[in-house]
């Protein structure tokens, strides 16, 4: 599984699912699934004519709350439409009523620092900021766009592979290979500025073993979790992003061996048969941590839906 920065607190992303804010059901159904996160999507799954409703639904839903444990995040339209300045301002105005402000929001089609800069003045205190990586300029900028990190809101890097293999005019093909070089560097220039980094969508919701494949993909290139566009997607992408039993144990023996007094001092050390460093240790406790809030998590889901049964 990838890990989040050892500096960052253990926050689990290992799903993102888009909710349209133009559908009110979507948005009620969500305080129930099992995501980590849910992105209230005013962007690319509303229609141009909905879009003022969809802003209203997702402000009401916000205001409402009720999404307990899960993390929220809103897409807004990019500051270039006729929507994007009013999609900020409403979530503005939300964040001065209390508990009711997003966690995070997601802006769409950011290309340079000058395009953070710009979303960066209009993002509430106290919200963070999350991009969409999908054009071809955004990659070649992407050292350039994760240093906003050091002085802005910005947490986190969400790819777009529909729009980002739209622009290359490449296909989106089983093993990804047209986007491998995109979704390495995107990975590679998160975490040099200790960015949280989540994989694109996959478009067939019947083609489960596909599905699965290309969750295990990402985790094996190092993204936090996965974005998603249906629920039936939840449970096989919350369970390939999270430390299974064999790897919590190993962690905990890692931790465990150099925590023994006999081994003070030594910066290498055999644990299960295999030659161990100080870096794995950082990785076992930072394994350790995401296990642990992933199960802290699941407890408070559990006692949602206690609560409503």
């Amino acid at each position: 599984m990838s890990l989040p920065p050892s500096h960052k607190s253990a926050i689990p992303r290992r799903s993102a699912l888009y909710m349209p804010g133009a559908n009110a059901r979507a948005l009620e159904k969500a305080r129930t699934l099992d995501a980590d996160c849910l992105l209230l999507d005013l962007e690319d799954a509303v229609a141009p004519d909905t879009k003022a409703q969809a802003r209203d639904q997702i402000c009401a839903a916000l205001e409402a709350g009720g999404y307990g444990a899960r993390e929220i995040v809103v897409r807004v339209n990019g500051l270039d439409t006729e929507w994007g300045h009013d999609d900020l301002a409403a979530l503005s105005k939300l964040a001065t009523k209390k508990d009711s402000a997003p966690d995070a929001i997601l802006a769409p089609k950011i290309s340079t620092a000058a395009d953070i800069d710009s979303v960066c003045a209009h993002v509430p205190d106290g919200t963070a900021l999350w991009i969409m990586i999908e054009t071809p300029a955004a990659i070649f900028n992407l050292d350039t766009l994760a240093a906003r990190a050091g002085d802005t809101p910005l947490a986190c890097f969400v790819m777009g592979t529909n729009d980002l293999a739209k622009e290359m005019q490449a296909a989106l093909v089983p093993g990804r290979a047209p986007l491998q070089a995109a979704l390495s560097l995107s990975v590679l220039a998160a975490r040099r500025y200790g960015l949280c980094v989540l994989d694109g969508v996959f478009n067939d919701i019947a083609d489960i073993a596909e599905f699965e494949a290309e969750c295990r993909q990402g985790m094996e290139m190092g993204f936090d979790g996965k974005t998603l566009i249906h629920p039936s997607q939840l449970a096989p992408c919350n369970a390939i992003f999270a430390p299974d039993g064999d790897e919590i144990a190993h962690a905990r023996d890692v931790v465990a061996a150099f925590d023994d007094p006999a081994n003070a001092g030594q910066g290498v050390l055999k644990v299960n048969g295999k030659m161990t460093e100080l870096l794995h240790l950082d990785i076992a406790r930072q394994k350790l941590a995401i296990a642990d809030a992933i199960a802290a998590r699941s407890t408070a889901v559990a006692k949602e839906h206690d609560n409503d049964d």
